[in-house]
């Protein structure tokens, strides 16, 4: 098998696929493996590129690969898709990511290190913990409001507990199912203040995401969830390529030469996404404080357009500021 230069490899929890070709495309080889038979079979295999859907497991794969001198490359599966030829196998989905892989004009997708893995489960644990706090919060929400007690909205249910179960007549059984919850959510707080002190330790060590601290508007949070998503940012050509990736530009339906944008595509991490309009929230609300090229910009935006449409061009000019801080080893400076 010294003629294949390309295998592609189907992913799997315990049983791998894999589908080797030559360079003008011919199949060589087809084979199931297991994970340590995958692994005697690349340490011994001549150097080759491999390539395989960025699913669960690939960044850590790609990594193990690498370390045996293959290129490896990742692809998004959506690309995959339309390559999947006649039924569906795992065989097939092998060869369909080598065809895939094959087009000269194919994107890909940079693999993680485990620092940004680590920086990346961090953050998805945390959503988890602040999602089932709110939850919470909305239940005793409701069981209170079931039983005659109307609170605010907000966290008033967290500090007022105690006294609002002195105030009301509640029957024995829901105090104690408030009280419980009551505990579950100072347990999560507890929990969310911890994994947010994690992240803070590891933004620390992170040249990058101390450089995207300087962007007005962008805290702890966002700063480190990009430094994990977004890396270096030589994956994407320029600024205007990330901003597209994450989401914040129209979608198009154009055709005939007539040009239709419709609403933003949302497309990538919506989570990278959602914190890049909340930090134009942020900068929009404290404008009167800022000065520079960029608040004159928004300024002269709100004078033209509803604050809806500003902040998501705010959103994706931050987004074209992190690409060029992280990929130009740069700081954001306040020009005037």
């Amino acid at each position: 098998m010294q003629n294949v230069t390309l295998i592609g490899i189907d992913l799997g929890k315990h049983a791998f696929h894999l589908h080797g070709q030559d360079k003008a495309g011919k199949a060589v080889f087809r084979r199931k493996v297991s994970r340590k038979q995958l692994f005697e079979f690349f340490a011994t295999f001549q150097a080759c590129t491999v390539v395989m859907e960025a699913c669960a497991g690939a960044h850590y794969m790609a990594r193990k690969l690498v370390a045996f001198g293959h290129d490896v490359k990742l692809i998004s599966p959506q690309f995959v898709r339309p390559f999947v030829k006649s039924n569906k196998n795992d065989f097939v989905d092998a060869e369909a990511i080598c065809e895939a892989a094959s087009r000269p004009s194919m994107r890909f997708v940079t693999s993680k290190t485990e620092s940004q893995q680590t920086l990346s489960a961090l953050h998805r644990v945390r959503d988890a913990l602040v999602k089932d706090k709110v939850r919470t919060t909305n239940q005793m929400h409701g069981f209170l409001l079931e039983f005659g007690v109307a609170l605010p909205v907000g966290n008033a249910v967290v500090t007022r507990l105690p006294a609002l179960l002195a105030e009301h007549s509640l029957p024995p059984r829901i105090i104690a199912i408030l009280e419980r919850l009551h505990a579950h959510l100072k347990y999560l707080a507890e929990q969310i203040d911890e994994v947010e002190k994690e992240l803070n330790r590891q933004l620390a060590d992170d040249a990058i995401a101390q450089r995207l601290l300087t962007i007005p508007g962008v805290g702890p949070i966002t700063a480190s969830l990009l430094s994990s998503e977004l890396g270096d940012g030589k994956q994407y050509r320029c600024g205007r390529d990330f901003a597209a990736a994450v989401g914040l530009v129209p979608r198009q339906y154009s055709t005939g030469g007539r040009s239709n944008l419709l609403g933003i595509s949302k497309r990538g991490d919506r989570n990278v996404r959602r914190l890049l309009v909340q930090c134009a929230h942020a900068f929009m609300l404290h404008l009167h404080s800022y000065s520079g090229a960029v608040a004159d910009w928004v300024r002269s935006m709100l004078a033209r357009r509803h604050s809806n449409v500003v902040t998501c061009a705010l959103a994706n000019k931050f987004a074209r500021i992190a690409w060029a801080i992280a990929s130009r080893d740069a700081v954001f400076e306040l020009r005037t």
